[in-house]
């Protein structure tokens, strides 16, 4: 039996892997250009297919909204950088469900060496040996993966997830909480659990409009509509 060469992916909390690539936005180098932003890189199979055409227009329709929430976009592909340009300007032409007229401006990477889709596990050569999966890490302003997704080569990304997902995790640094299941923006969120017998009585005890528990373990707090 022949012998199936696997590739080590990073993982959640490892620092993002460090790369210079040729873009469709010129040459760009990561983490460097992206200090301070948080960024959600996604690689697909190929260009000028038709999961990945809908999956780029999706993605350039809501890229207002995630410059918004401080989130840069890279999209990657084995394509050459000839391939991207033609196949980025004949999305400009097609109308899908409500969509058109979108110009894709953030950058999506020439690897025709595999090279940054192999320091990201992108390449499963179970899935394909010549494309990459539907993989999305979202990497934070640190440089920090925080979060990873993947999808089969047939399967297109749910995008308002992966909207929702960053939101999750700028709300939970930004009030050291957790979300629960299905967690919108202005829902309530869940405060860490307590840490000592004390704590978890006196949370039980002094309950508030704003915080409240439904056990000692199992304790939230409200934000108000646009956290």
């Amino acid at each position: 039996m022949e012998e199936t060469t696997r590739t080590m992916m990073p993982l959640i909390g490892d620092d993002a892997p460090a790369f210079q690539a040729v873009t469709t936005q010129g040459t760009i180098n990561f983490p460097e250009d992206y200090q301070g932003k948080w960024v959600i890189l996604f690689s697909h199979p190929a260009d000028f297919t038709p999961v990945c055409t809908t999956e780029f227009m999706t993605f350039a329709s809501m890229m207002d909204e995630l410059k918004a929430m401080n989130t840069e976009l890279i999209g990657l592909s084995v394509d050459s950088l000839y391939a991207h340009i033609a196949w980025l300007r004949k999305i400009q032409e097609i109308e899908w469900a409500g969509k058109k007229d979108l110009e894709v401006t953030f950058p999506l990477i020439e690897d025709i060496r595999m090279e940054v889709s192999t320091k990201y596990g992108m390449i499963q050569p179970s899935a394909s040996n010549t494309q990459a999966v539907r993989a999305v890490f979202v990497i934070d302003p640190a440089a920090k993966i925080r979060a990873i997704l993947y999808y089969p080569l047939s399967t297109g990304r749910n995008f308002d997830e992966i909207k929702r997902l960053v939101q999750a995790l700028q709300v939970a640094d930004a009030e050291s909480c957790a979300t629960p299941a299905d967690w919108r923006p202005g829902d309530d969120v869940i405060v860490p659990t307590a840490g000592s017998c004390g704590t978890a009585r006196e949370r039980m005890e002094n309950q508030t409009d704003e915080q409240y528990c439904l056990d000692w373990f199992m304790c939230f707090r409200k934000l108000g509509e646009g956290k």
